[in-house]
């Protein structure tokens, strides 16, 4: 059966645009010197044979020219997991209409939505001059993935379908296919992620690192150069390719780390072997370098402002713009605001499973809720925090969405504090005390601890007016903040009674994309975090839901993982979307946002107007950081 899927990626293959061969390639002087010693092969032979070629001119941009260094500034040394974010080399990406096109694959065939037959470009190389084959596949999946000492729980969920794992063959060096007993509808989805589903390693290197290839006692020597207790911690600590801080790990990325931690500025420079080209023949990236110079979050809009950063947006927010753009009088940048896709820009999280037992219970009914939504006056949060230029309305999609319907929006949004008393009286909290605050069940004045990231000044600010607004109905709020790994970590041990974070990662879904958001499924989910690492271990760690609607989504999720029509899987998303927005599961309060971009103003093809957030657009990814060019005569 040909899929919709499976006909984009013929189309992408067929009407490919034209072959860089038919001109001579462009390398970059980047690496005119280790050319000329030898140390690098001519760019036609560091090339595939058939490298995806990126038709600017179609795309409405500029071809460019090689050269100059980009500088980022970020707040911590976890920051450089942005690179593999932005940079965006996947097997299957999004296009900026997010469509599926093949990116490292060089095509690949969907049959019966179980069947997954990927072809890899012949002559490809991992940043280091090493094939990029088959066998990286069969590695990661036999040696690491079904290696217990590895993945002590077995394979990872998100390649289990039933349950049950794939059969993974490579069928011959360049193709590799993976066969489900049933359908596995967000495969192609999972690999186009911001944080993609990991299926290869480079194997040529990794396997010095592996029990099953190395000496025990070379083993011995490189557990004790990299300080590791054991082989397997050893494998996964030089196999992190989503948080690069292994400078000798070769990658398929436009840049490469150069610099281990601990550092003050990390140093990204170009893949020789990276495999895409533009329409002139010109290997990209055109940016030779990016250097991430470490600082204090706190002060990294102002040194954004004094011309310390060439390409921002990492802790920027929309009450920085005024700033941001008052500097454009003073130094050569230029602001543009890109419209955050969340849900919601800021959204009150009530841990359903926190373990105060009168507050969980008090969580776990629906209508304390829906009063607290209704409560906030959210027309005041958006004209006092975005001068009214973000849109009123439930954590929910946006109407980019195809699957964007009004009454989700709407659902508890409006501002009613008398419904707000009334729902609060109907639950028994009629007593209050002599400030007017409710008293709850166990005599306790009804106070709400929210616990933040302490990353956002503007979270601060809306906590400020939602402070004012439950009070009016007997609720009193105060805010902690707490580093954000800590804070997790609190939540998870059912220590935060509400937290604040933004809404749906992704609002901008169509129903091919995993509705994972709107079910317990993962542990970064801080309204239910103990039912989301029961889904996400295999039920090996926390607890299954025991909330009828919770249970239902989840339910209604693995349906959907099970769906093998497009049809099929936009029901299921709108009943999902309707039970959650319905349930208040998350508490939004505005979304369509707005978010800084700021640049060098003679860095060009980048967008003026674009959609911003993790996932699906990968922050810059989509728009194609690797084709970013700084125009010398500007």
């Amino acid at each position: 059966m040909i899929t919709r899927r499976t006909t984009l990626a013929l189309l992408a293959s067929v009407f490919a645009p034209w072959k860089a061969s038919a001109a001579p390639y462009i390398d970059a002087d980047f690496f005119k010197e280790k050319r000329d010693k030898g140390e690098l092969p001519p760019l036609d032979q560091r090339l595939p044979k058939n490298p995806r070629v990126i038709n600017l001119k179609a795309m409405g941009r500029e071809p460019g020219q090689h050269g100059g260094n980009i500088r980022m500034l970020i707040g911590g040394q976890r920051d450089i997991r942005l690179m593999p974010i932005d940079s965006y080399a996947r097997l299957v990406g999004y296009d900026e209409k997010l469509n599926f096109i093949p990116d490292i694959l060089e095509s690949y065939t969907v049959d019966e939505e179980r069947i997954f037959t990927l072809k890899l470009r012949e002559g490809h190389k991992w940043s280091d001059g090493s094939d990029f084959t088959a066998e990286d596949f069969r590695y990661f999946w036999e040696d690491v993935a079904l290696n217990l000492e590895i993945h002590k729980g077995g394979p990872p969920i998100e390649l289990l379908v039933y349950g049950k794992p794939p059969l993974v063959e490579a069928v011959d060096p360049l193709t590799v296919r993976y066969t489900w007993e049933g359908p596995n509808p967000d495969f192609l989805a999972k690999l186009a992620g911001a944080s993609p589903a990991r299926i290869f390693l480079p194997a040529a290197y990794m396997k010095q690192f592996h029990v099953k290839y190395q000496t025990p006692e070379m083993l011995a020597k490189l557990m004790k150069k990299n300080k590791a207790d054991d082989w397997s911690s050893l494998h996964i600590k030089m196999s992190r390719q989503l948080r690069p801080e292994n400078p000798d790990l070769p990658t398929l990325d436009a840049w490469r780390v150069i610099t281990a931690p601990p550092a003050e500025q990390f140093i990204f420079e170009r893949n020789p072997y990276y495999h895409r080209v533009d329409e002139n023949g010109r290997q990209l990236p055109y940016i030779d370098r990016y250097l991430l110079n470490v600082t204090s979050s706190e002060i990294i809009a102002a040194k954004t402002a004094s011309g310390d950063s060439d390409l921002q947006f990492m802790n920027l927010d929309f009450n920085d713009y005024t700033f941001l753009k008052d500097a454009e009088a003073r130094y050569p940048l230029k602001v543009n605001l890109w419209k955050r896709s969340q849900g919601s820009r800021v959204c009150l999280l009530p841990n359903l499973n926190c373990a105060d037992d009168t507050w969980r219970t008090l969580f776990r009914d629906v209508r304390m809720r829906r009063a607290l939504s209704v409560a906030i006056d959210r027309h005041e949060i958006n004209m006092v925090c975005f001068y009214g230029l973000a849109k009123e309305s439930a954590d929910t999609v946006l109407p980019e969405s195809p699957l964007f319907r009004p009454e989700f929006a709407t659902a508890w949004a409006q501002f009613d504090p008398e419904l707000a008393n009334r729902l609060l009286d109907e639950m028994g909290l009629t007593e209050r005390n002599d400030r007017g605050i409710r008293i709850l069940p166990d005599g306790r004045p009804a106070h709400v601890i929210v616990e933040t990231a302490g990353e956002s000044t503007l979270e601060t600010d809306v906590l400020e007016l939602i402070t004012d607004h439950w009070r009016k109905v007997g609720i009193s709020l105060s805010s902690r903040p707490t580093q954000r790994d800590v804070f997790r970590k609190r939540a998870m041990a059912g220590e935060v009674l509400m937290s604040v974070w933004f809404g749906m990662d992704n609002a901008i879904p169509n129903a091919d994309m995993l509705p994972s958001g709107l079910a317990p499924t993962g542990d970064d989910q801080l309204q239910w975090p103990v039912w989301g690492i029961h889904y996400l271990s295999g039920g090996r760690e926390g607890k299954p839901p025991d909330l009828p609607e919770a249970i239902q989504l989840l339910d209604l999720f693995k349906k959907w993982r099970r769906s093998v029509t497009f049809e099929e899987r936009k029901a299921i998303w709108l009943e999902m979307l309707s039970i959650y927005t319905q349930q208040v599961f998350s508490i939004g309060t505005v979304n369509g946002a707005l978010q800084p971009i700021v640049h060098r103003a003679r860095l060009k093809n980048v967008p003026e107007k674009a959609l911003f957030g993790f996932e699906p657009t990968a922050y810059l990814g989509i728009y194609m950081p690797d084709t970013f060019w700084y125009d010398g005569s500007a």
